[in-house]
């Protein structure tokens, strides 16, 4: 090897350290980059059948880096984490066609692969009857856990701007609450009738579970923590979590999943998609689009299920 070209190996430190330095890359970030670019050199040295060490940046061609994500796919790896592999080797090859460690760069016409689309999962009606049913809304926690899950399932609004909500942005006298969403955008959602009433048995007895680590921001807040401090997401996380577990079989117990709940059942019962866009937060029509391949599947679930000749 040409005393005057640096191995790969070398140039990948060099690069890892710009992540680092120039761009500010997160610790996390650059542990991923190490991580592709180093399986990408070891297949590269495989192919040459030579040392990680004597391996260049110059050797690497198009097809080797076809090679390499064809040997990932044969492997089983996801497209999303094909994806991300092939957007570490773009950035990596800008970087050396740049500080001219190569003429050629061959990672210049690459396509990301699409990523599998997955279905939300979805908690059936009779599921979310039996949740709201098996909470004991006697004590102070109990109300607050009810309201909480009557406000994910009622409204559609993300775990983010749950945990946001203020007093003053909920409007018992009209039935409606403000929500800020991404890009600080706000919007209204009106609240049906089992959700209100949850929130008013929940805000008659909301200052008893203030603590010791409740300040002038928790007091603001509709919901809380332990000891007293503003509902954090991990713990909005487990009450869901804790319900679901208790009343249904999906495989998925999050507050996401009372979203797509939300949304799936509004479609099923023929609410337009563009109404349900607007509940949502969604910035344009695509990303709710989504929710109309999930009502497709269960059609097609109920008529296979259903038809005497669906199957054969």
């Amino acid at each position: 090897m040409d005393i005057h070209i640096p191995p790969m190996k070398v140039i990948i430190e060099k690069y890892l350290k710009y992540l680092a330095v120039e761009k500010n890359a997160s610790p996390h970030t650059i542990t991923s980059y190490r991580n592709d670019l180093n399986s990408f050199l070891t297949f590269c040295a495989d192919q040459e059948q030579q040392e990680n060490d004597l391996v260049t940046v110059q050797s690497v061609t198009r097809l080797t880096i076809r090679l390499w994500l064809g040997d990932l796919s044969d492997k089983g790896l996801a497209k999303s984490s094909i994806a991300r592999k092939v957007a570490t080797l773009r950035s990596f090859f800008k970087y050396c066609f740049k500080r001219g460690h190569i003429d050629k760069n061959p990672a210049q016409l690459l396509v990301v692969p699409k990523k599998d689309k997955t279905l939300p999962k979805t908690v059936n009606s009779s599921d979310i009857e039996r949740m709201m049913d098996s909470i004991n809304t006697e004590t102070p926690s109990g109300r607050q856990d009810k309201a909480l899950l009557e406000l994910f399932y009622g409204t559609g609004i993300r775990l983010s701007e749950l945990i946001q909500l203020n007093l003053s942005e909920v409007d018992l006298r009209n039935n409606q609450i403000i929500v800020t969403g991404k890009g600080n955008k706000q919007r209204i959602i009106p609240l049906g009738n089992k959700a209100a009433t949850a929130l008013k048995e929940h805000l008659k007895t909301k200052e008893k579970l203030f603590g010791n680590q409740t300040d002038n921001d928790a007091t603001k807040g509709l919901f809380h923590s332990a000891h007293g401090q503003r509902m954090y997401a991990r713990n909005a996380q487990r009450i869901v979590e804790k319900y679901l577990t208790k009343t249904s079989e999906v495989t998925q117990k999050s507050p996401h999943v009372l979203r797509h709940s939300f949304a799936t059942h509004m479609l099923d019962n023929g609410a337009d998609i563009r109404i349900i866009k607007e509940f949502l937060g969604h910035a344009n029509l695509a990303a709710t689009q989504i929710y109309t391949h999930t009502s497709v599947e269960r059609l097609k679930n109920v008529y296979e299920n259903a038809h005497p000749r669906a199957k054969t």
